[in-house]
């Protein structure tokens, strides 16, 4: 018997962020507009990379919206 295990993962990283006026609609905390990074790993391997903005909570870390 034979079995493959597959371990593929996403991490998401903050490279740079700065102030943006509002809060957050889950807690109240304020936010931010961040630079975000998101890789694809597989085995611990990053093969695939997107660079996008969002605007984030700074207390509660929730992505309250995004952009391309």
């Amino acid at each position: 018997m034979v079995c493959f295990c597959f371990l593929v993962d996403q991490e998401r990283q903050v490279r740079r962020s700065k102030p943006a006026a509002g809060i957050c609609s889950r807690c109240g905390g304020g936010a931010s507009v961040a630079d975000m990074k998101t890789a694809t790993r597989f085995c611990h391997v990053p093969f695939y990379w997107k660079y996008w903005k969002a605007i984030i909570c700074t207390f509660c870390g929730a992505t309250l919206r995004t952009y391309p």
